[in-house]
């Protein structure tokens, strides 16, 4: 099974649907394996983000990332990164189309509400990045065979 780093920004917890955001992860069938609040450090921040330094968007991208805690979360299921991808739509809240997380939620591209990880060696990266390997539960659901 594959696993996702997914952040949820300050946002989602300033605006109170940390739980509709997450019902919709669930609903598709993807297992919570790691799941943490956080504030995040400038460092941490950085580094998470180190691939858009240079970007005219970097410093706002850290500066909304900073302004509040995060919730990290490993997801695991068959092509989770793909599936996740999809639930959560494109980054530019323009393109999201409505049903997905940013299409309902996201007001505004520079606020974007969730962090989703782009490709197995992201995923690999990032989860390192928030979780140590005892962090992770692996758990079987008897209710449901497809795991």
């Amino acid at each position: 099974m594959e696993k996702t780093l997914v952040m949820l920004k300050p946002g989602v917890l300033q605006r109170r649907i940390v739980g509709e955001v997450l019902s919709r992860f669930e609903r598709k069938g993807l297992k919570i394996v790691a799941l943490r609040l956080l504030n995040l450090d400038r460092a941490a921040v950085e580094t998470h983000y180190r691939e858009h330094k240079g970007k005219d968007f970097y410093e706002k991208l850290l500066e909304y990332t900073l302004s509040g805690p995060v919730i990290a979360l490993i997801l695991e299921g068959e092509n989770a990164i793909g599936m996740v991808r999809r639930l959560v739509g494109p980054t530019d809240v323009r393109e999201s189309l409505p049903g997905t997380i940013r299409g309902d939620y996201a007001c505004r591209t520079r606020l974007n509400i969730v962090h989703a990880s782009d490709s197995p060696d992201s995923a690999e990266r990032e989860i390192a990045l928030f979780f140590k390997p005892q962090d992770i539960v692996e758990w079987k659901d008897e209710n449901a065979p497809w795991f």
